[in-house]
């Protein structure tokens, strides 16, 4: 019955890791996705900054500091994101260790399980 109870714990955690390293591989996804918005917003803001204000911009003819502020914007924008996609981060890496701390303690209080997982695997 304990045999039973220890697989079954250990099909639990198995699905939690694999749930949780997707979350983790989606949100270090959108992080990158949110830097390389941050770094272009950043770059154009950069160069924007070079022009004089009665500068026309291509984008639909507006004035300077309509885009600036647009660039400004873009550029809070991407790092609130990644401040919370960072903190989604964290909780993710903390989950992924209690769990693979969970099912080394497991594997520990039964040794019979690590074989017989360990023999599934080899077949």
């Amino acid at each position: 019955m304990a045999d039973e109870a220890h697989r079954t714990a250990f099909i639990e955690l198995q699905g939690q890791m694999i749930e949780t390293t997707g979350k983790l591989k989606q949100v270090q996804s959108q992080m990158r996705n949110k830097e390389g918005e941050k770094k272009r917003a950043y770059l154009t803001l950069e160069e924007l900054r070079h022009l004089s204000d009665d500068t026309n911009t291509y984008k639909s003819i507006e004035p300077i500091s309509v885009v600036v502020k647009e660039q400004e914007q873009k550029l809070k924008d991407s790092e609130a994101a990644l401040s919370s996609l960072q903190t989604s981060k964290e909780y993710l890496e903390k989950q992924m260790r209690d769990v693979e701390n969970n099912l080394r303690e497991l594997l520990q209080q039964d040794p019979g399980l690590a074989r017989q997982i360990m023999s599934m695997s080899v077949t």
